[in-house]
């Protein structure tokens, strides 16, 4: 590798921060939630395009029938509309249409080396933006622009240093060796992406696997993570109940309550006994039935998760899980149907991490001294990509990039100090770099 110094990284770092405050804030005025990223997928190739990269956008991108939980025809008509309205041109969106979002960036630095994979996750989650002057997107003027959807969990800075990133690889691919796969996965809320785009290859491949996350805990700026344990295996659940409809008052014998069977359910699901084994988590996230007060409800639909420290155990919860849906429905006389809308899978990061990120933070100013690891207690789909990278002989980690939030992810108030994008830039090209000058870990061709 030619030599790069070092000391002009955080003079370029520092340089392109202006330009990742700039797109985070947009990205989070325009949050998408998985499956209608198509104004992300848009912003996110037109700053692409002009660097040198080989873009795979939609289709070329995922393996179409991998997804899961697609939403249904009448909201992606509805980001397609969002979309149009927003001055995309038809010759984009019908790359994107039908829930086809993300984009996969390759470039090669046309030197013998290690393939590199880095992950940024860029979709958006239901929830109401705080409204409040105490809440520093709103204050400053580019809180949501779509009521109802908020980039609560980050990704809006995830994705903005992917955009950096791809800048600093592009500017430095002559001083580089290697080869490069920038994945900007759409659909990360509820596990439903990241399989899109194993599947469809483009990790099978890779000697190195790096990703990571803005926040998690409450940190200061230039604290990080090298890697993270703890990963829940997770399964996202659909549960629809159709009965029998029929007036309240005059035939209430005639009607089959689904919104009762649904509750009932509900109740069951957080009963369930937890497992002696390790950590389990279910949720019951939403429950919707009903027509009318003097209506006995023919439907009613239920929205769950369940989580397990393994994949042994969450599958213990959602077999139990299964096991109560029936239950539910039969003590009412009504039809039930389960299906699986999201997963994701246990993994660990490979220890190899520890001492070159300890080595990397060393060389910048903008990084401390690394923890060696972050337990997540929470579920990540980056577990699909960890596995199949480790399957195939290569390394995976999932770092920790520290900043103090002013509330937990996913609520209204959520946010984070804007120089953790310094941390997370910082932390990808140092690692690169120090993986290509100790040169280990290439696999033969």
């Amino acid at each position: 590798m030619d030599s790069i110094v070092r000391s002009n990284i955080d003079k370029w770092v520092n340089e392109i921060h202006p330009s990742m405050i700039k797109w985070r804030r947009r990205f989070h005025q325009h949050p998408e939630t998985g499956w209608t990223e198509y104004i992300t997928t848009y912003e996110i190739a037109k700053n692409l395009e002009p660097l040198g990269f080989r873009l795979f956008i939609g289709e070329e991108a995922i393996l179409s029938e991998a997804r899961m939980g697609v939403p249904n025809e009448e909201e992606l008509i509805t980001a397609d509309e969002r979309a149009g309205a927003y001055g995309i041109c038809d010759e984009f969106l019908e790359k994107v249409k039908g829930g086809h979002t993300g984009v996969v960036a390759k470039i090669d630095s046309g030197k013998p080396g290690p393939h590199f994979a880095f992950r940024f996750d860029i979709d958006a989650l239901p929830v109401f933006e705080d409204e409040q002057a105490s809440h520093f997107p709103y204050e400053k003027g580019f809180s949501s622009k779509e009521r109802g959807k908020m980039h609560a969990c980050a990704h809006d800075g995830h994705t903005s240093i992917g955009l950096a990133f791809a800048h600093f690889l592009s500017t430095h691919l002559d001083k580089l060796r290697g080869s490069f796969t920038l994945l900007f996965q759409p659909a990360e809320e509820g596990s439903r992406g990241a399989k899109a785009m194993v599947e469809k290859g483009w990790l099978d491949h890779a000697d190195w696997f790096i990703c990571g996350h803005i926040g998690i805990k409450d940190l200061t700026i230039g604290q990080l993570a090298a890697t993270t344990t703890d990963f829940l295996a997770t399964t996202k659940f659909d549960v629809s109940f159709s009965g029998t409809a029929s007036h309240a008052g005059a035939k209430p014998e005639e009607g089959r309550n689904a919104l009762l069977a649904a509750a009932a359910c509900a109740q069951h699901l957080h009963a369930i006994s937890r497992h002696s084994e390790g950590t389990t988590r279910l949720n019951v996230g939403t429950l919707h039935a009903g027509t009318g007060r003097n209506i006995i409800p023919d439907r009613a639909v239920l929205t769950g998760e369940t989580r397990g420290e393994t994949n042994v155990l969450n599958r213990y919860m959602y077999e139990e899980a299964e096991r109560i849906v029936k239950a539910s429905a039969s003590l009412y006389g009504v039809n039930s149907a389960i299906s699986i809308v999201g997963e994701g899978i246990s993994a660990e990061c490979d220890e190899d991490f520890v001492s070159i990120i300890e080595k990397a933070a060393d060389q910048s100013k903008w990084l401390e001294k690394p923890m060696k690891q972050i337990s997540a207690g929470a579920s990540e789909d980056a577990t699909h990509m960890i596995k199949r990278v480790q399957e195939s002989g290569g390394k995976a980690t999932y770092m920790i990039f520290g900043t103090p939030l002013a509330a937990g992810h996913h609520h209204p108030s959520f946010d984070y100090d804007e120089d953790v994008l310094l941390t997370g830039l910082s932390a990808l090209i140092y690692t690169t770099l120090q993986i290509l000058e100790e040169g280990q870990g290439e696999k033969e061709a």
